[in-house]
């Protein structure tokens, strides 16, 4: 059976060597065939959008999922029949447009920022005085990794980042002075099983993910991320993995964004969980049964930014599990992964500050 994969990133790689045990064959469609996902297996190469070649794909496909939510929704909802897609499109759309998100938690009464569209320099005044400073001015579309957006502390700073992002649909939010941020992944399946992992505490810096530990929190705390990532799942009758990030203020979640695929806080189920992220997402799409999610340890996960570290130094520590993504090196790209497995959160994080003071001192 293949499974077709839009977008050939590091996810969709950890997809298919997820779903090989499994009995599963994967076909690819990126820009390029020289990606993460086009090393393990064959790719159609052109635009997302090319609609010839989503028919393609979908021809030789039993289902068609993605790897990153920013591909073309149009060129899949034309496929029509022709295609089963999972996660559910309507999913896919929530998540590729802030307002629609916005608009999704206050419907699924899941607490949010205050936010106001802004399109033009009336209503970002209308913004600036409804919503207060500070906030953050974003795009709707296309952010990732701190991209996209601007922190303004004042009017003039507002100016310029709405001169800076104008051009397209924006939307500005109140800033949260957070005490941390967090996040929370499970699965569905079509026959409405559903499987959480242990909330993960999420470090970033200059917007990119950092350092990922879990669990996380008090039992209290992952009741309430599980209620509200349970209420998205069956309002979307979601088939796959969907993930929820949230600030942590006082105790209270704020929920920040959803990603309806497998997500960068949760690679340490790789080796730190029952039953991955990725096997999950292949199961829940196909209609097996899910698997268990509870954890093998205390896991922390650290990115592998811009270039990768000695792998020596990675090797030598005990419990230390290496990804290379096979990607070239770059500031500020994702080029791979450490994940540290130990028996308690003290041993974790020693191990993790240790790893962290030799590959990323900036990060801690």
């Amino acid at each position: 059976m293949t499974i077709g994969i839009v977008g050939g990133g590091q996810l969709g790689r950890m997809l298919a060597l997820a779903g090989y045990p499994l009995g599963q064959d994967f076909l690819f469609l990126d820009r390029s065939a020289d990606t993460p996902a086009g090393q393990v297996a064959p790719s159609l190469v052109g635009e997302f959008t090319d609609r010839k070649l989503l028919r393609a794909l979908a021809a030789r496909s039993e289902v068609i999922t993605f790897d990153w939510e920013n591909v073309s929704l149009e060129g899949l909802r034309a496929l029509g029949r022709a295609a089963r897609i999972a996660p559910p499109l309507a999913a896919l759309a929530a998540s590729q447009d802030r307002i629609a998100e916005k608009k999704l938690f206050a419907r699924l009464d899941i607490p949010t920022t205050r936010y106001a569209a802004v399109s033009s320099v009336a209503t970002l005044v209308r913004a600036l005085r409804d919503v207060g400073l500070p906030g953050v001015l974003k795009t709707r579309r296309l952010g990732y990794d701190g991209k996209g957006q601007a922190v303004v502390r004042n009017v003039e700073e507002a100016w310029h980042a709405y001169e800076r992002l104008r051009g397209a649909p924006l939307i500005y939010e109140e800033f949260v002075p957070f005490d941390c941020e967090v996040s929370i992944i499970g699965a569905r399946n079509r026959h409405g099983e559903i499987a959480v992992y242990p909330l993960n505490h999420n470090r970033h810096r200059e917007g990119i993910l950092r350092l990922t530990r879990a669990p996380y929190g008090t039992a209290a705390l992952q009741a309430r991320a599980t209620r509200h990532l349970r209420r998205v799942l069956e309002h979307f009758r979601y088939e796959g993995i969907l993930n929820i990030e949230f600030f942590v203020r006082g105790g209270r979640l704020i929920a920040n964004e959803t990603a309806p695929r497998v997500h960068n806080s949760g690679h340490w189920t790789i080796e730190g969980a029952a039953t991955s992220q990725f096997e999950n997402h292949l199961r829940a799409i196909l209609g097996l049964p899910l698997g268990a999610t509870g954890m093998r340890g205390h896991a922390a996960m650290i990115n592998l930014i811009g270039e990768l570290p000695a792998r020596e130094l990675v090797l030598a520590t005990p419990e230390a599990h290496w990804h290379d993504y096979g990607k070239k090196p770059r500031p500020g790209r994702k080029v791979g992964h450490v994940t540290v497995l130990a028996a308690n959160a003290a041993r974790r994080d020693a191990t993790a500050r240790k790893l962290l003071r030799a590959i990323d001192p900036a990060s801690l």
